[in-house]
């Protein structure tokens, strides 16, 4: 950020008299904290700081703000709400802490002074930083918008459990009835209502007087206030409204109406005056105040090698698990339900195929969907297909391959395991649904892994262990409540470290050193790639047609082996079976028979069986060796005769052959529908790449058209960067200075304090032509294109042709204005 263009015109000698005034005395550096801590403020760029202050007043922004509040400073915001408007530091400090003098509430628990005091002037910065907060420290106020969403009521309590004060519980009381609580108080009678409420709430303020009334109450009346002293302040009771004098009470309820210390807050109901409350409580407003967050105990602790051997392990597996899911569905793709999402069978497949819950299976598409290698297919019977992404991310090796799904899966608002819940007409959510996202999920996914990485390493905590320090850091942002009496953070961490360690992010639950780079910022790959178990370039063929890979295989191994074979069995060996199909599937791909043995061979640590090298012979007998690429397309082949064949047979006119070269053919069709009128024809073509290299797939496997990523749903504006901030703090700043402006009456004459300047258009003329010889700065009034007027303030270049030339510190570049459009003009004082 830059250095402040202008002095400050608010100073600490001079309290600033409102919100507005004291943005003006803050550096460009904390303006820029401001808007940064609140983003939805820069939408659009406030035009002053006057309407800055406007904005930060705004119920909404407000509540956004208190949602990211920590709870400590929560606390001061609620004391602060809780005492008069203008209170000092030093009594909100005294209301979290309670005079130390003075004997706390048996039911409060204890507090350390040391913490709250040294935890104090940060948060109360946090507040300042982020407008929620102004004044000078002998008298601070809350922003209004704050003050209304934070101070208890009789209805809303809040957090505090205090209810109103007395003057706003006695709103529309007789003033027989005042009169009638100063008798019952001992106090002499007043003239008006005002003096009578101000008598009273001095008692409820004075400790030394309130307790002699307080020791005068019978037991069972000090009974009934200990019970609404922590909230709520509210108690039920018949004929609450009724106007007992002290002389007429009978009972704990009617002794405390006759003197006040219990007022009506309804027909039927009575309310605890807020300032009683605090002088029973013993001064403080919070029965547990907690300056510093929680410490979180690990459960359990793990060797860190071990732990990172364990999840590097399950890192490689999730990678197979994805692959293995988009392989099934390349194959047989599930189709879309009409409102979008997979169907309940579907998924249950999914489930069987990963041999998991049906949990966990959403788990794994929602990650493959959010990791942008599943989409669906735009067709008319649209399905879920892998996307072109997917080939490109097979190509990586494994830790590059987990890097992307787990940078997914960090930033993802969608949320798998709410596949099944009821929505709100008690219909279940379908995964891949549009009911899915939860803001929420980024920001406790990031928070619990956090924590975690706080502990030593091999540290690993539970979820119930975890969440009192979530609660601590953001009070305000639980979610919703579900049927089970949790809300939605406490769910979201439970899935978070379940997911965690099905990703391999964790291993038994303590946090991997790649998972430990991924939350810095860096890149996990290298981290993680020392970690992963070799791969292996090997299997074992057997003579009843299996191969055995006895740990995970290359890359393109694994890739090759999946096309010739199925696989049988998996586990710490995975079984591959070659059968008839397999193989034919392999030759439909551009596989030779020779090259198919050539392969085997060579990977293999025992001779190919016999029965499986005839197997091999037996299905490649009938197949060619045509081969399909895209020029538009062609069409080649060593064997000039198969191609006069193929150029002869009727069935393949709508693909337009003719004869290039005695071994090439060029069609007009596309390389894809050469291949499948080819095969209709009964023939075995292959697809080649550019290089003349044989494209390696499965030709029943499908594909969606290049698809995006789906983007998380953002959780409130997007964070600015510094340019923006430098460029929106300039413009504020000019805005600012053309609203407040000091003009010459001299010039603007009776206008000189109106809203825009108003001149003739001859006086306009003459005060620009005589500012650009001057040189002198001006205030003009301006109506654009489009009607809407504005205040700026100019240096004039040049007057010519019923335009003028000028700086505009507004848009803080050289603008062209035209004359007809400037209302007046006012010249300002330097």
């Amino acid at each position: 950020m830059t250095a402040p263009q202008s002095a400050p015109r608010a100073t600490r000698a001079t309290a600033p008299r409102t919100l507005a005034e004291e943005l003006r005395g803050r550096g460009d550096e904390a303006v820029a904290a401001l808007l940064r801590a609140r983003p939805d403020l820069l939408n659009p760029v406030p035009t002053d700081l006057a309407q800055l202050s406007a904005r930060l007043s705004s119920r909404a922004s407000v509540l956004r703000a208190l949602e990211r509040l920590d709870r400590f400073t929560l606390q001061v915001a609620e004391a602060l709400a809780a005492a008069p408007e203008g209170t000092s530091e030093a009594a909100v400090r005294g209301l979290l802490t309670g005079p130390a003098r003075v004997r706390p509430h048996s039911g409060a628990e204890p507090v350390d002074r040391a913490a709250v005091t040294a935890a104090f002037p940060a948060a109360l910065a946090r507040l300042r930083e982020q407008a929620l907060l102004w004044g000078p420290d002998s008298a601070l106020r809350l922003v209004l918008a704050v003050r209304e969403a934070l101070a208890p009521s009789a209805l809303n309590p809040g957090r505090t459990g205090l209810g109103p004060t007395f003057a706003e519980a006695t709103v529309g009381m007789s003033p027989a009835r005042l009169q009638q609580l100063l008798a019952g108080t001992g106090l002499p009678p007043t003239p008006d209502p005002v003096t009578a409420v101000a008598a009273l709430t001095a008692l409820l303020g004075d400790r030394k007087r309130l307790g002699a009334l307080l020791d005068q109450a019978p037991p069972p009346a000090l009974g009934l206030l200990d019970r609404l002293v922590w909230g709520p302040p509210t108690g039920t009771v018949p004929d609450a409204a009724r106007q007992v004098t002290a002389e007429e009470a009978r009972g704990p309820v009617e002794w405390l109406l006759a003197r006040g210390l219990l007022l009506p807050s309804s027909p039927a109901s009575v309310v605890l005056p807020r300032e009683l409350a605090l002088h029973l409580r013993g001064g403080r407003t919070h029965r547990a105040v907690d300056p510093v967050p929680p410490a979180v105990e690990p459960v359990t602790d793990r060797d860190p090698a071990t732990a990172d051997r364990t999840a590097a392990g399950q890192a490689a597996t999730a990678v197979r698990t994805v692959e293995e899911l988009l392989e099934s569905w390349s194959l047989t793709p599930p189709p879309t339900l009409r409102a979008g999402g997979l169907g309940v069978r579907d998924l249950k497949r999914a489930a069987v195929l990963l041999e998991g819950t049906e949990a966990d299976a959403a788990f794994w598409i929602e990650l493959a969907h959010t990791a942008g290698l599943l989409a669906p297919d735009g067709e008319v019977d649209e399905v879920w297909a892998p996307t072109p992404a997917y080939d490109a991310w097979l190509q990586q090796d494994t830790a590059e391959r987990w890097g992307l799904l787990a940078r997914a899966w960090l930033a993802a608002t969608r949320v798998g395991r709410l596949a099944g819940s009821p929505d709100g007409k008690g219909r279940p959510r379908a995964a891949l649904g549009p009911e899915l996202d939860r803001t929420l999920a980024p920001s406790v996914r990031r928070a619990a892994l956090v924590r975690l990485a706080e502990l030593p390493p091999g540290g690993a905590a539970s979820a119930a262990a975890l969440l009192p320090a979530l609660r601590w850091h953001r009070p305000l942002r639980g979610g919703p409540t579900g049927p089970d009496g949790r809300d939605l953070r406490d769910q979201l961490t439970e899935w978070t470290l379940h997911e965690a360690e099905l990703l391999g992010v964790t291993g038994r639950g303590a946090l991997a050193a790649p998972a430990r780079a991924l939350l810095a910022g860096a890149d996990p790959v290298p981290v993680l790639a020392p970690l992963l178990p070799e791969p292996l370039d090997h299997v074992i063929l057997q003579p009843d047609l299996t191969a055995i890979a006895p740990g995970p295989l290359l890359t393109p191994l694994a890739q090759a082996l999946a096309l010739a074979a199925d696989v049988e069995s998996k586990g710490g060996a995975t079984v591959y079976r070659f059968t008839p199909g397999s193989v034919r599937r392999a030759l439909d791909a551009g596989r030779t028979a020779a090259d198919l043995r050539a392969f085997l061979g060579q990977h293999s640590r025992t001779p190919v069986p016999q029965p499986l090298a005839y197997l091999i012979d037996d299905v490649a007998r009938r197949h060619g060796v045509l081969r399909v690429g895209a020029a538009s397309s062609y069409l080649r082949c060593d064997d000039p005769r198969l191609l006069e064949e193929i150029l002869a047979d009727r069935r393949g006119a709508e693909l337009r052959l003719r004869l290039l070269a005695p071994t090439v053919l060029a069609a007009q069709a596309g390389p894809e529908t050469l291949l499948g009128v080819l095969r209709a024809m009964g023939y075995a073509p292959a697809a080649e790449s550019a290089e003349g290299d044989v494209v390696v797939t499965r030709p029943d496997s499908r594909r969606t058209p290049p698809r995006t990523p789906p983007q998380p749903v953002p959780d409130g504006p997007a964070r600015p960067d510094d340019a923006l901030l430098t460029a929106a703090v300039r413009a504020i700043r000019a805005g600012d200075r053309a609203a407040t402006a000091v003009r010459k009456d001299q010039v603007a004459g009776p206008a000189a304090h109106t809203a825009v300047p108003r001149t003739a258009a001859a006086d306009t003329l003459a005060a620009l032509q005589t500012a650009v010889l001057l040189g002198e700065r001006m205030w003009i009034g301006y109506i654009n294109a489009e009607g809407l007027s504005s205040q700026r303030v100019i240096d004039p270049v040049k007057v010519e042709g019923g335009f003028v030339t000028a700086y505009d510190h507004l848009a803080d570049e050289v603008r062209t204005f035209a004359l007809h459009r400037i209302t007046g003009v006012a010249e300002v004082e330097e």
